[in-house]
């Protein structure tokens, strides 16, 4: 053990997953520090991240680390309503599928993230500690951890009993593990965004797009054409929120990064591309967007392990998945959750046994819902299926639609064992 106290852990990434590691953790009885790189939080009111989507399980969970659970509800939209649907030759919309009992809601990453970070203890989160090595001590007992703080360039060491690695999809802790290991392009790159509209609620491109989309603010919209598809929904604050899936080769890029810089003349061209498929509503929300930007869409084939000693990934670390099953935040929250009741169980002295049993747990709901994520961003992107013909949404019959559905992930209604105690009585 490393000295007297609480067991400590020391959690690698300060994102979403980051910070539900340390809620669960110290729920668990765990001293906790978040090491995140980046040098400072963002700015109030920050499109980054853009949107996503939280489902009942999530939700429930965030709320029990919340002293004011109620504050999450209110920066959030409900999305009772997931509907996928096509154009016609007419531009006029013809609805695929539409499941009115969805029960989602939508949440812009910035107003999430600051609402978590606010409820941490003091000293917990540390900005600007970039990790530089780590070292599992011979006798398994403890882990040693080397950061640079950026703004000094001083290099500190933390000593812990645990190591969580929750750096997202390009982890360079899983590649200590897993040197081999390679993201898998999906054959298409997303343009993103996020239109504020706060100042202007009642401009010609409000009134139009909410007449062309009338239950926008309760539905999460899939528009499906020929070889593309988007989807498109509101968030808290007056904000739209949209993603646009173009097939293409895969980018180049430098550094270590899943988004890629864009210039003045790629929007145009992203512009022009949109008048030719989407109907000028959408078209209109595209344009007044500032600073749209491009996402690279990888995942990766299941990982056969996600545990090393006392080391332990969670969220896109764990398994980088594409977005169409909207599980990437939902799992990196769960997989923390569980984290922490399995280490409440076991307690410090069976470390490796709540380990083993996270990973027993995780491993196969995660590998089944990465590997559905990509068959439906296929489906949905026109692509080929060894099983099934490429899908084209102006031909398709209303069996050949069930499938787009966001309930048919797998576990989409199961609730992983440990965590009965937090979940409050529907």
């Amino acid at each position: 053990m490393v000295g007297e106290g609480k067991p400590k852990a020391v959690i690698v990434g300060g994102s979403i997953g980051g910070l539900s590691a340390a809620h669960s953790l110290i729920l668990a009885g765990w001293d906790v520090r978040v090491l995140e790189k980046t040098a400072s939080a963002p700015s109030s009111g920050t499109p980054t991240g853009a949107g996503l989507g939280l489902d009942p399980l999530s939700r429930t969970i965030i709320g029990s680390w919340l002293s004011q659970p109620q504050l999450l509800h209110n920066i959030s939209v409900p999305l009772k309503i997931d509907q996928t649907q096509t154009p016609n030759s007419k531009k006029v919309n013809r609805v695929l599928t539409r499941d009115e009992s969805y029960n989602s809601r939508a949440i812009q990453w910035g107003d999430l993230h600051g609402l978590m970070y606010n409820e941490l203890p003091p000293n917990t989160f540390l900005w600007g500690h970039h990790v530089l090595s780590f070292d599992v001590a011979d006798d398994k007992g403890s882990v040693t951890i080397k950061a640079k703080v950026v703004k000094t360039n001083k290099v500190i060491e933390f000593v812990a009993n645990l190591l969580v690695a929750a750096d997202g999809s390009l982890s360079s802790i899983r590649e200590k593990y897993v040197p081999e290991f390679k993201l898998r392009y999906s054959g298409y790159c997303a343009w993103r965004g996020v239109l504020d509209f706060s100042e202007n609620e009642n401009s010609d491109t409000m009134v139009s797009i909410r007449k062309a989309y009338p239950d926008l603010g309760k539905c999460l919209y899939f528009d499906l054409s020929s070889g593309t598809h988007t989807v498109f929904y509101e968030l808290s604050t007056k904000k739209l929120n949209w993603i646009w899936y173009v097939t293409q080769p895969e980018p180049v890029v430098k550094g270590k990064s899943v988004t890629m810089k864009v210039s003045d003349d790629m929007i145009q061209k992203m512009h022009q591309e949109a008048e030719k498929v989407w109907c000028p509503e959408f078209v209109k929300v595209i344009k007044e967007t500032k600073d749209p930007f491009l996402n690279i869409i990888y995942d990766s084939d299941p990982l056969e392990r996600i545990v090393w000693d006392n080391v332990v990934l969670i969220g896109d670390a764990a398994h980088p998945t594409t977005p169409h099953c909207r599980r990437g935040t939902n799992m990196s929250i769960v997989d923390a959750a569980v984290l922490g009741k399995c280490l409440e169980k076991w307690g410090a002295e069976k470390l490796e046994s709540a380990l083993e049993e996270y990973q027993l747990i995780r491993l196969p709901v995660t590998s089944k819902q990465v590997l559905h994520a990509r068959r439906l961003g296929r489906i949905k992107q026109g692509l080929s299926l060894p099983d099934r013909e490429p899908f084209d949404p102006a031909l398709a019959r209303p069996e050949d639609c069930q499938e787009l559905q966001q309930r048919n992930t797998p576990f989409y209604n199961d609730v992983p064992l440990p965590l009965a105690s937090i979940l409050s009585p529907t």
